[in-house]
C-alpha cells in the first residue's frame, strides 16, 4: 500500500504575517460614481425646472450613497458596502454643513469688498445725502466697541463668578435658584432686554443725571448687551469648570492651599480655554444685535466717543439702517459694514485665543 504526499503551502517567511487579498472598490470608480449622480441630479432638477443648486447638491448626495452602496456591495462584500456607505455619509454631511458657511463668507465678500476702502473707515454719515456716493461706518465701528467693550467688562467678572459659585460653592435651593434664572434668561429674545434698559435705566435713573430728561446714550446699549451675554457666559464657565479633573483640586487641598487660591490658581487656569470661547461667543452675540441699541442708543449718523452721554451706533444698527435706505449707495454701505462687523468678531476671536493659548503656555 503506498501513501502519497501533498506538498503543504508555503508558508510566510519568519517574522511576517499571510497576505490577505480581498476584492477593493477603485477609486476611479468612487468618483465616477460621484459625476454619475451629479449628471443625473442636475439632469432630473433643470429638465424638470423643480429647483436650483441647493436641490441638484442633495440629490446628487442620494445618487451618490445609493450607487456607491450598490457598487461596493457587488464588489467588496455587503458589510464593507454598509462600512463605506456610513463613512461616504458622514463626510457628506460635513460637506453639506460647510455649503452654508462658504455660501455666507463669499457672498459678504463679493459684495462688501466694493466699499472697504479709506472713505468708508475714516467717515461717519453725517451730512451724506440720498445721491452722495461717500459717507462711511466709522461712527459705527466706534459704538459698537465702545458697547461691546462695556459689556464684557460688566459681564465677564460676574458671569465668571455665578458660574464659581454656582460649581465651588452653590449648594441647596439657592443655587438652584441661580441656575433656573439662568436658563430662563438664555431664551430672553434681545428686545425684551432692550425693553428692560429702556424702562429701568432710561426713563427711571438717567434723568436723575440728565435735568430730568431721559439720556439714550451707548452705556445703556452696554447695559442691554450684558443682559444677553451674561447667561452665554454663566453656563459655557459652569460647564467648563465641572470639567476640570476633581484630583487637580484634592492634590491642592492635600498640599494645605486654600480653596479660593486653589480656584485663582488651578481651576480658572485649567478651564481658561473653554471659558474664552464662551466668552467671545456671547461678544459674537451681543456685537450682532440691533434692537437694544435701537431702542436704548437711538442711532445716530455723527461720532460719539463718548459713551455715556447722546446717541451713538452701531454696526448692526449701521446695517439694518443702510438695508432699509432707499439711495442706490446705501446697499454697498450696509454690505461691507456687514463684513466689518464679522471680520471684527474673528480678529477678536483669534486674538482672545492666542492670549489664552499664551498664558497657559506660560505657566
Amino acid at each position: 500500500m503506498t501513501t502519497t504526499m501533498t506538498p503543504a503551502p508555503p508558508s510566510a517567511a519568519p517574522g511576517q504575517s499571510p497576505q490577505l487579498r480581498t476584492r477593493k472598490l477603485p477609486v476611479v470608480a468612487s468618483l465616477g460614481i460621484a459625476v454619475a449622480a451629479v449628471v443625473l441630479a442636475a439632469a432630473l432638477v433643470y429638465g424638470a425646472g423643480i429647483g436650483g443648486t441647493a436641490l441638484v447638491v442633495a440629490l446628487a448626495v442620494v445618487f451618490y450613497l445609493v450607487g456607491l452602496f450598490a457598487a461596493s456591495n457587488a464588489v467588496e462584500g455587503r458589510r464593507q458596502a454598509r462600512n463605506r456607505t456610513w463613512s461616504a455619509l458622514i463626510h457628506s454631511a460635513f460637506v453639506l454643513a460647510l455649503l452654508p458657511l462658504a455660501s455666507v463668507t463669499w457672498t459678504l465678500v463679493s459684495k462688501g469688498i466694493e466699499r472697504l476702502d479709506g472713505d468708508f473707515f475714516g467717515s461717519s454719515m453725517n451730512n451724506i445725502g440720498a445721491r452722495d456716493p461717500n459717507g462711511g461706518a466709522y461712527h459705527a465701528i466706534v459704538g459698537t466697541l465702545e458697547q461691546v467693550g462695556v459689556a464684557t467688562l460688566i459681564t465677564v467678572p460676574l458671569g465668571i463668578a455665578c458660574a464659581i459659585y454656582i460649581v465651588e460653592y452653590g449648594r441647596g435651593r439657592f443655587a438652584f435658584t441661580i441656575r433656573f434664572f439662568v436658563d430662563v434668561m438664555t431664551g430672553i429674545p434681545s428686545i425684551v432686554a432692550g425693553l428692560f434698559v429702556l424702562a429701568f435705566w432710561i426713563l427711571i435713573v438717567s434723568p436723575y443725571f440728565n435735568d430730568g430728561r431721559p439720556g439714550y446714550s451707548g452705556f445703556a446699549a452696554s447695559l442691554a448687551l450684558s443682559v444677553l451675554m451674561l447667561p452665554t457666559i454663566v453656563r459655557s464657565t459652569e460647564e467648563m469648570l465641572r470639567l476640570v479633573p476633581a484630583p487637580l483640586r484634592e492634590g491642592s487641598y492635600a498640599l494645605g492651599i486654600p480653596k479660593w487660591k486653589t480656584i485663582l490658581r488651578i481651576v480658572l487656569p485649567t478651564a481658561l480655554p473653554g471659558i474664552v470661547t464662551g466668552v467671545m461667543l456671547a461678544v459674537a452675540r451681543a456685537a450682532g444685535e440691533t434692537a437694544p441699541v435701537l431702542l436704548v442708543a437711538g442711532g445716530g449718523a455723527a461720532i460719539n466717543f463718548n459713551p455715556f452721554e447722546n446717541n451713538q451706533s452701531s454696526l448692526a444698527l449701521f446695517v439694518y439702517q443702510q438695508a432699509g435706505d432707499a439711495s442706490r449707495y446705501a446697499p454697498a454701505r450696509a454690505w461691507a459694514a456687514a463684513l466689518t462687523l464679522v471680520a471684527l468678531v474673528l480678529v477678536l476671536t483669534i486674538a482672545a485665543k492666542l492670549l489664552a493659548r499664551r498664558n497657559r503656555f506660560s505657566r
